[in-house]
């Protein structure tokens, strides 16, 4: 939904209040550095747990625990944003048409929305262990489709000014917390046994809560650090245009996180119950299916981003001033999407020190040379750092991860897993953008753009070996072979 409905808040709020709106997911993606691993904590724990006989009073006191200390955060979060918000305003925030008295406003309304929005992520990941996702995703979406909906109808109606549109995403932010804080106790076991808060839990749980937060720490800096830095370094117009792209670009993840989500609970199951065959085929299983999921969506419209961008947002000066940047960003994405397996494996084992370290070394990287990047190539070199961290991720990240778990299976990772879907999806895009010519009809394009991604799609799924073998069982299974 916040992906749909972008071009209109664009329109109604125009290029520079997005750049706010930009500046705002930046933000509350910073802020989650302050979740210190508590909902990755309370999903594996959860997960772990479901398999153990007499374990509701244990799950129970575990949610609580956690919940008491994720609302005291979310607490802290509101009030430090409250003491900055004039800072922000006046020394950080490159505006023109903007005042600061409505800069200060926005800001003040953006950590608000974002300490209400934090609980809401903690309680989503408990019904992920529980493997409650279906329930997860309803409560996701009604919330989702009030929160960006009506924000464009509030808008239309009401106002186009940046303050409405906070105001309104506080007031939905509330109601989804509450309702998802209540979907989650719903689902963990019941019990005659109040919950209680346990120091019991904390003092278990705070290594791996400890290692959790680490990773958050520089995953997200790794992740941000270049909208960070750019906001400061750039005009909010021009900024405006590089959130664009990265918000098309970190789409990729409406693709990865439900894989993910479905993959890490049943991975950690495994790893509990010592079944180390069903772990491996789980993990390839998981691996290629992200590829082929999301390297056809990727290639495809980097090679297309022109006219992905022309088509959605009806606009050639925005088509035009985002398109090069958004072919970069996305294939880095890609790449990370790639990663996001091995990562779930990890965690499984409860091995967080790898994926912390790994991303430390590209965080201490990534800050002079995003800096250095964007001084000598503009925008274009802010978004290639991306795509360079993302290659070197790949090439070391498996390299030590495989040597500790599952030594046997690197090369099938990046032959099987890797190197066939993407050069499968590669390999008919680019016969596609070699086909289709610019100037046809917005439709041709449509049709031209879905035929291939459709292509790309079958192209790697039969290049995929796990893949192809479920694609033919179930064509079997319809008498269709």
């Amino acid at each position: 939904m916040s992906f749909a409905f972008i071009p209109l808040y664009i329109h109604f709020l125009g290029i520079e209040s997005y750049g706010l709106v930009g500046f705002y997911m930046t933000l509350q993606a910073v802020m989650f550095l302050l979740d210190l691993g508590l909902t990755a904590t309370v999903s594996r724990e959860l997960a772990r747990l479901s398999v153990e006989a007499d374990s509701s009073d244990r799950m129970r006191s575990l949610v609580r625990t956690l919940e008491i200390v994720y609302l005291g955060i979310s607490v802290a979060i509101f009030l430090g944003t409250m003491a900055l918000s004039g800072w922000v305003a006046d020394e950080w925030l490159q505006a023109e048409a903007l005042s600061t008295d409505q800069l200060t406003d926005a800001v003040m309304l953006m950590g608000f929305v974002i300490a209400v929005r934090m609980p809401f992520g903690f309680y989503s990941g408990g019904l992920v262990g529980l493997q409650s996702q279906v329930l997860m995703n309803i409560v996701r979406a009604a919330i989702e489709t009030m929160r960006n909906g009506g924000a464009v109808l509030v808008l239309w109606l009401l106002s186009p000014d940046i303050t409405t549109f906070f105001l309104w995403q506080a007031g939905v932010s509330v109601i989804g917390t509450c309702v998802m804080a209540f979907a989650l106790w719903k689902s963990v076991p019941t019990s005659p046994n109040k919950p209680v808060f346990s120091n019991a839990v904390l003092q278990r749980l705070w290594r791996f809560a400890a290692g959790m937060s680490g990773i958050v720490l520089v995953s997200i800096l790794l992740m941000q650090i270049d909208k960070v830095v750019l906001s400061r370094m750039l005009p909010l117009d021009v900024f405006g245009y590089y959130t664009l792209a990265s918000v098309v670009a970190m789409s990729l993840f409406f693709i990865i996180n439900p894989i993910v989500t479905a993959f890490t609970p049943k991975l950690t199951q495994l790893v509990a119950a010592g079944n180390n065959k069903e772990l491996v085929l789980c993990y390839h299983q998981g691996c290629q299916l992200m590829a082929v999921m999301v390297f056809p969506v990727a290639i495809t419209i980097a090679l297309f981003s022109f006219e992905v961008l022309l088509l959605w947002t009806q606009d050639e000066i925005i088509a035009g001033h985002t398109h090069r940047i958004l072919s970069i960003l996305i294939i880095g994405t890609a790449l990370n999407a790639a990663m996001n397996l091995p990562y779930a494996l990890q965690i499984a084992y409860a091995w967080t020190k790898l994926a912390f370290l790994l991303n430390l070394i590209l965080l201490l990287l990534l800050f002079p040379f995003l800096i250095i990047m964007t001084q000598q190539f503009g925008i274009i070199g802010a978004a290639s750092v991306w795509l360079i961290l993302n290659v070197i991720y790949v090439l070391a990240g498996i390299q030590f991860m495989h040597q500790r778990l599952i030594p046997d299976e690197k090369w099938k990772w990046y032959f099987q897993d890797l190197c066939l879907p993407f050069f499968a999806s590669f390999l008919v895009a680019v016969s596609g953008r070699l086909i289709v010519v610019d100037n046809i009809s917005p439709v041709r394009m449509f049709v031209s753009l879905l035929i291939i991604l459709l292509l790309s799609f079958f192209g790697a799924t039969l290049a995929a070996p796990l893949a192809r073998e479920s694609l033919l069982s179930v064509i079997k299974q319809r008498g269709l072979l």
